[in-house]
């Protein structure tokens, strides 16, 4: 008796064989399989290319929200989720040095990192490693010009949406509930609503825990 094992629709691996055969056309295969009742395998083919396809579309869309004054280390942010290692203090002093040059003004680069860091999969855990960067780097500027900034009349929903994601993540910061507690009220509910809307439960459920008013609780 022997075994044939099929890998992820395009590679075939048989014991007597020195290496996996590539094949011409994996989807047919797929597709006879699933006409002879092993519809499984053509199920996790076509998730696997979903999923692949809703990471491209992220990675297009954090790439796009990144500014401009960065392109030079674009490629090197984007590694950090081929090696799983997380950016290096130089890597971010670079990055903090060419947004100082780019934006001078505090108010507008803030404006910018919060943009960035709610743009990609927006997810606050999970995520691909690259897009822990703008919350890192968010992550040194003082609580008061994040106030500051999201009370800019250019914030909209974009940087609503990279401030929920940063401040109720994961250890986001040195003081994140002294940081929170010192929100305005009616802010914590635009971000609580801003969380809600995203469809995203995790965050939704950290919102909730972070967010809520005082007087709700």
């Amino acid at each position: 008796m022997t075994a044939v094992v099929l890998h992820h629709g395009a590679m075939l691996r048989w014991d007597g064989w020195e290496s996996d055969a590539v094949l011409a056309d994996g989807r047919l295969l797929l597709l006879w399989l699933n006409c002879q009742g092993e519809s499984g395998p053509l199920r996790q083919f076509e998730e696997d290319e979903r999923r692949r396809g809703r990471m491209q579309t992220q990675e297009a869309h954090w790439w796009a929200a990144m500014p401009t004054t960065l392109d030079d280390l674009s490629v090197q942010i984007l590694s950090l989720s081929q090696t799983g290692e997380s950016a290096s203090l130089d890597l971010l002093t670079e990055l903090k040095v060419q947004l100082e040059l780019a934006f001078p003004d505090l108010i507008t680069r803030t404006l910018t990192l919060l943009a960035w860091c709610g743009a990609g999969s927006g997810r606050c855990s999970g995520y691909p490693l690259h897009e822990e960067v703008p919350g890192l780097l968010l992550k040194e500027i003082p609580i008061t010009e994040i106030v500051a900034s999201l009370q800019d009349p250019r914030a909209d929903s974009r940087h609503y949406a990279g401030a929920v994601r940063h401040l109720v993540g994961w250890k986001s910061r040195p003081r994140q509930r002294k940081d929170i507690d010192a929100l305005p009220e009616p802010m914590k509910v635009r971000l609580l609503q801003q969380a809600r809307a995203s469809g995203d439960q995790d965050k939704q459920s950290r919102a909730e825990r972070w967010l809520t008013p005082t007087r709700a609780r």
